[in-house]
């Protein structure tokens, strides 16, 4: 008689773990093109250990080698999705869903440095909601921001609502692009952003929303859109992009630090 299936409380612990992972990944690559990939891995992953428990050895075989080069493929094809698994790890924040609210805890600046105004920048945001100016945000925490904003012009300035309006002027040459905030500082204008692939994007968004998640996805860095269309509030954070926030709404989230 066969004996009893040796069932420990660790492999539940194991089967939990994987599944964790497994359903994170999932959350970071859900609405991009990066999905069907995962789950066609997925597939021959499980067809692989099918034929194997089947012992069908040629097709077990030849399965297992694709896998092994797999891993390697793998690596090149979810690069940025694990880079933005490795910094969710590595940073504070919690990993959550699209219930999730937004945590501003330590957003303007490093313990020992000089904190961001943020009075001055919801000034300057609300003043360019009202006259439809158009802009973008980027707010550093940790994350180095500078291999992902290849280029842009230094600015390395004191932060001020004038000097912000000035910047996002239609008429000044430089007001297309990001502008980076750091240490109380505006640190350069004219920046480009890596732009989101997400699918899940609604078509009415343009080029700043687009710009402002895939900077977010990519770093811990906060980012705010002022629509030059409706004058509307975007707010870009962890992977994630609120629309349509009011200017209350945009007080309450600064003013919680």
């Amino acid at each position: 008689m066969n004996s009893p299936i040796d069932f420990r409380i660790i492999d539940l612990l194991d089967i939990l773990l994987v599944a964790f992972i497994i359903y994170q990944v999932y959350q970071l690559i859900k609405g991009t093109a990066a999905i069907r990939i995962f789950l066609g891995i997925l597939a021959i992953y499980i067809l692989w250990k099918i034929v194997s428990l089947l012992q069908m050895t040629m097709l077990s075989e030849i399965l297992g080698q694709f896998i092994g080069v797999g891993v390697i493929a793998l690596l090149i094809v979810f690069q940025k999705e694990l880079r933005q698994f490795l910094l969710l790890i590595g940073t504070r924040s919690r990993i959550r869903g699209k219930s999730r609210k937004y945590s501003f805890q330590n957003i303007f600046g490093k313990s020992g440095e000089e904190s961001n105004d943020y009075s001055a920048v919801l000034k300057a945001c609300i003043r360019m909601a009202n006259s439809r100016t158009g802009a973008l945000i980027v707010l550093t925490r940790s994350s180095d921001l500078e291999s992902y904003i290849k280029s842009g012009l230094k600015i390395d300035a004191k932060l001020s609502a004038p000097l912000l309006e000035s910047i996002f002027y239609k008429n000044n040459p430089i007001h297309d692009g990001a502008v980076l905030i750091s240490n109380n500082k505006i640190k350069l204008a004219r920046g480009v952003l890596p732009v989101s692939e997400s699918e899940e994007l609604r078509g009415n968004l343009g080029m700043r929303h687009r710009s402002a998640l895939g900077i977010a996805e990519q770093t811990d860095a906060v980012v705010i859109v002022v629509s030059e269309q409706t004058g509307d509030f975007s707010i870009a954070m962890d992977g994630d992009l609120r629309v349509s926030v009011n200017e209350e709404e945009l007080s309450l989230l600064l003013k919680s630090l």
